[in-house]
């Protein structure tokens, strides 16, 4: 029995890698499937029970890995809030999309000497269904016309030190937006809630 119960403790270190991870394979699934990249740049991996697409540009990767390696800190010390992925006209800079990660922390957790339960198994199976959301999101979302890039933005706590190189920026919210909540997943140390708002077209 031991086996089993051990693969169904959920410590904080073992959700901020659940989490981390997803926010890589997430944030690669929207810049596949949105064309912010062209498609031959992304490589097919087995992840979640499904076929996933992330980038093989090494600026890209590198990027996110500085900025998610960041984020896994903040996850750690329970003080990020959301994360979010914003699409902008590379022309106009206008806020196309807004793909948003809201992150619950249960700091309840740092009074616990002992592990949470629950299944590694159940929680990828939440994770898929939201990756399946993001896959599923280009037969609603309006076609990207132009050339579009993105950005990322993470909410924090006050107090939490944010590397140097990092500027401020504003919540890049879209004017007159249509938004569709996805699903949300569970680790039951950290609880996230995806949405994303787009541009109504006329």
């Amino acid at each position: 029995m031991a086996a089993t119960s051990s693969q169904n403790a959920i410590t904080l270190k073992g959700s901020t890698e659940i989490v981390s991870e997803f926010f890589w394979y997430g944030i690669n699934s929207i810049l596949y499937q949105r064309g912010i990249y062209p498609p031959e740049d992304f490589t097919r991996v087995q992840q979640y029970g499904l076929t996933l697409l992330v980038s093989s540009d090494d600026a890209l990767k590198n990027y996110l890995n500085e900025v998610l390696s960041h984020v896994k800190k903040w996850l750690l010390s329970m003080t990020v809030k959301k994360l979010v992925v914003v699409i902008k006209d590379i022309d106009t800079n206008e806020v196309m999309e807004r793909w948003q990660f809201d992150v619950e922390c249960d700091k309840t957790v740092l009074e616990e000497s002992k592990p949470r339960e629950k299944s590694v198994k159940d929680i990828n199976k939440e994770i898929c269904s939201v990756i399946r959301q993001i896959t599923a999101s280009v037969t609603f979302l309006p076609l990207l016309e132009s050339a579009c890039a993105f950005d990322l933005l993470v909410y924090t706590d006050k107090d939490v030190e944010v590397p140097s190189s990092w500027g401020e920026d504003g919540p890049h919210f879209i004017a007159n937006s249509e938004e569709v909540r996805l699903r949300s997943f569970s680790t039951s140390i950290h609880k996230l809630d995806t949405m994303v708002a787009y541009k109504k077209t006329d």
